[in-house]
C-alpha cells in the first residue's frame, strides 16, 4: 500500500486549457437541493502553522516577477508605510470598471476569487470553462479551506471528516470531472457511539442500546420514555426539553446531552429546540425500531443513514490540490500566502483587491470580486468602510473553532468505524477519527492513526496550549475510555482550526442580513460564497454550489444565491417550497441557536 510523500498525478484524459471542458454549461434552476458531507459537527478551517499537501510548487508573484501563468504579473509601485506595493495585470492592458453586476466592458481584468477553499476554486474552475482567467489570493500556504487534507511525516489527516456524498448532481459531475474514476473510493459507513465502555450502534438502535445498557437502566429508559410521553417537559423550545419529550430523560442523558454540549460549549437548557428538530426529527424511536427491523442497503432519503459514501484515495485535499492544478493550467493564477488587507472600492463596485505577502503589498484589480473569506473580516477590509452599524453587524459574528490531535497507534488498537463519537463526560474528547478507514492510503501499514477532536473558542485555555501538552491530553484520555494504552502512542501531532463552526447566537441572522444587504447595494460586484463567506454551516457540496450559481450570475444569469438551502431536503423530508419563510430559506444547514458570548474571551 502506497505512502506517498505528495498526490500523484496519472495522465488524465482532456487535460484542461484555457478554457476548461464545458459540462454542457445549461443554467441550474436556483435554489436546488443537496449537500456533501462533512459528518456531525461539521469540517474545519484553516491550520494554525501546520504543513500540508501541495501537491504542486507554488511561487507567488508580488514583487515583480513571473507568475505561474508564464507572464509578467506585476508593475512595481510604492505602497503605504513603507511597504512595497505592486499593481497585478497578468500582462495585459485593464480596462476601467463599471457600474452592474455581469462581466461588460471591464472583462478584460480578471475576477479576483478570496480563498482557495471548494468554493474558491469551485468558482475559479467554472471561470475557467467558460473562458475566463482569474486571480485566486489565499492566506495559508495550503488549499482546500475546510476541506484541505493534512500531513505530517507521511501521514494524512482529513479534519472533521468529510463525505464525498451530494443530491446535486452538477457537483458530483464536477468532483468526477477533477479526480478520475480510480481516484475515488467507494468507503463503507460505519460510526458508533462509544459510552460507559460500550460501542451503540449509531443511528441508535434500540435492541442494542436496551442490551449494552443492560437489564435493569434498560427498565429505567422505557420508563423514563413512558413518563415523558405522558408528563412531557414544560418548556420544550430547548434542546433539552425538546430531546427529552421524545426519548425520555435518561436516554437524553446517555445520548445527547454531552456530546451536543462538548460541541457547542453550553448547556442543552440554553440551545434552541428549532436546531434539535431539524437535526434528529427522523429519529424517534418509531423510526429507529423501523430502520434495525428493516434496513435498506444504500438508503440515501435521510443523512445519519447513509451506509457508504465515495472519498478521494490521499483525503478531501486531493481533490482541490487537482482543481487547482487544472485552473492554473487554464491560465489563472493562484497565489499562497496572499492575505488580503483591503479591497478598494469607487462607484459602487470593488474595482481592487490588495493582498500582502510577506510584507509586501499586492493591487490586484478586478472586474468582480468572489469571496469565501468570513463574511466579518470582508466586511470589515472594504474601503472606504462602511457605516458603524454594519461594522458592528461584523463585529458581532462569531465562531466555534476545532482542534484535532492525531496519536498514530498499533494497527491492532483501532477499530471498524469511520469515526466514533464519545459520550463520556470525563473526556474533553468528542470525537475519534480512524483514518485508516477512511482510505487505508492515509496511513502507514502496520500502523493505525486516530484524531481526537476537541471543540473550543480560539484564544481559550485548550487552544493555547502547547502541542507537546495537548498530546499528553489525547494519550491520557484515551487511556482513560481504554481504548488505547498511552505507552503504545508511537507519535503525536497537533492541528488548530480556526473558524471551523459559523456561530449561530439570537443576533446572527440579523447582522448576517445587515451584512447582504448592504454589499448588495454599496459593493454590486462583491459575491460572498462558502461556509465563511455567508456565515452559514454548510456542507462542502453547498459551498461548491454557491460558486456555481455565482459564476452563473457574474456572466448574466439572476440567481439568488443566498436561497440556496440544503438541510431541510438533506436531514429531513422536503417541504414545499412555497411552505418556507425568507428566514427559513436563508438558515443554510441547521445549527442550535446559541447564547452570547463575549467577544472578548473569543
Amino acid at each position: 500500500m502506497p505512502s506517498q510523500a505528495s498526490f500523484p498525478t496519472p495522465n488524465l484524459p482532456g487535460a484542461p486549457v484555457a478554457p476548461v471542458g464545458s459540462r454542457g454549461g445549461a443554467a441550474r434552476p436556483d435554489g436546488r437541493d443537496g449537500t456533501a458531507e462533512a459528518d456531525g459537527a461539521g469540517g474545519a478551517g484553516r491550520p494554525d502553522g501546520t504543513d500540508g499537501t501541495n501537491g504542486t510548487d507554488r511561487t507567488s508573484s508580488p514583487d515583480g516577477t513571473t507568475s505561474p501563468d508564464g507572464t509578467n504579473g506585476t508593475n512595481g509601485t510604492d505602497g503605504p508605510n513603507g511597504t512595497a506595493r505592486t499593481t497585478s495585470t497578468n500582462g495585459r492592458d485593464r480596462a476601467s470598471s463599471t457600474s452592474g453586476t455581469a462581466l461588460g466592458s471591464d472583462d478584460a481584468l480578471d475576477v479576483v476569487i478570496i480563498g482557495a477553499g471548494p468554493a474558491g476554486l469551485t468558482a475559479a474552475y467554472e471561470l475557467a470553462r467558460r473562458g475566463k482567467t482569474c486571480t485566486v489570493l489565499e492566506s495559508d500556504d495550503i488549499v482546500g479551506g475546510i476541506s484541505r487534507t493534512v500531513e505530517r511525516d507521511g501521514w494524512r489527516f482529513d479534519v472533521g471528516g468529510h463525505r464525498f456524498f451530494t443530491k446535486v448532481k452538477a457537483v458530483e459531475e464536477f468532483w468526477h470531472e477533477i479526480l478520475s474514476g480510480n481516484e475515488f473510493m467507494l468507503r463503507p459507513r460505519m460510526s458508533r457511539i462509544y459510552y460507559q465502555g460500550k460501542y451503540y450502534d449509531y443511528p441508535l438502535k434500540p435492541l442494542n442500546a436496551l442490551r449494552n445498557l443492560g437489564p435493569v437502566e434498560s427498565v429505567r429508559c422505557v420508563a423514563s420514555y413512558a413518563w415523558a410521553r405522558v408528563h412531557p417537559p414544560p418548556d420544550q423550545s430547548t434542546f433539552e426539553g425538546w430531546v427529552a419529550a421524545r426519548f425520555g430523560w435518561r436516554l437524553y442523558e446517555h445520548f445527547f446531552k454531552t456530546y451536543t454540549e462538548k460541541v457547542w460549549g453550553y448547556p442543552g437548557s440554553e440551545l434552541q429546540a428549532d436546531w434539535a428538530a431539524q437535526r434528529i426529527k427522523d429519529l424517534n424511536l418509531r423510526k429507529a425500531i423501523s430502520n434495525a427491523l428493516f434496513p435498506k442497503k444504500g438508503q440515501r432519503e435521510i443523512t445519519t443513514l447513509i451506509d457508504q459514501f465515495e472519498y478521494p484515495r490521499f483525503g478531501p485535499g486531493m481533490m482541490w490540490e487537482r482543481c487547482c492544478e487544472k485552473v492554473e493550467a487554464a491560465g489563472s493564477k493562484v497565489l499562497m500566502k496572499a492575505r488580503v488587507s483591503r479591497i478598494c472600492c469607487a462607484d459602487g463596485r470593488a474595482v481592487a483587491v490588495e493582498s500582502t505577502t510577506d510584507g509586501a503589498v499586492t493591487e490586484h484589480r478586478s472586474s468582480a470580486v468572489i469571496s469565501s473569506m468570513p463574511l466579518s473580516e470582508l466586511v470589515r477590509a472594504v474601503d472606504p468602510p462602511p457605516p458603524p452599524e454594519v461594522l458592528a453587524a461584523a463585529d458581532d459574528l462569531h465562531y466555534r473553532d476545532h482542534i484535532t490531535i492525531a496519536l498514530v497507534v498499533p494497527e491492532s488498537a483501532g477499530f471498524p468505524d469511520n469515526w466514533v463519537y464519545v459520550h463520556d463526560p470525563g473526556v474533553k474528547m468528542g470525537r475519534i477519527q480512524n483514518f485508516g478507514r477512511w482510505s487505508p492510503y492515509m496511513v502507514k501499514d502496520g500502523s493505525a492513526c486516530l484524531g481526537l477532536e476537541y471543540f473550543v473558542f480560539e484564544g481559550d485555555e485548550m487552544w493555547s496550549c502547547a502541542d507537546e501538552d495537548l498530546v499528553e491530553l489525547g494519550k491520557r484520555e484515551i487511556g482513560r475510555l481504554g481504548l488505547v494504552d498511552p505507552e503504545a502512542v508511537e507519535a503525536g501531532y497537533v492541528v488548530r482550526m480556526p473558524k471551523a463552526y459559523p456561530y449561530y447566537d439570537a443576533d446572527y441572522k440579523r447582522n448576517v442580513e445587515t451584512l447582504r444587504k448592504w454589499l448588495e447595494v454599496n459593493v454590486a460586484n462583491l459575491h460572498p460564497v462558502g461556509r465563511n463567506g455567508m456565515h452559514r454551516y454548510n456542507n462542502q457540496d453547498h459551498s461548491m454550489y454557491t460558486a456555481m450559481l455565482t459564476v452563473e450570475n457574474i456572466m448574466g444569469a439572476s440567481h439568488d444565491v443566498w436561497s440556496v438551502n440544503v438541510e431541510e431536503e438533506y436531514h429531513e423530508q422536503m417541504k414545499p417550497a412555497d411552505s418556507r419563510s425568507p428566514a427559513e430559506e436563508r438558515s443554510g444547514r441547521a445549527a442550535p441557536v446559541l447564547p452570547k458570548r463575549d467577544r472578548s474571551v473569543q
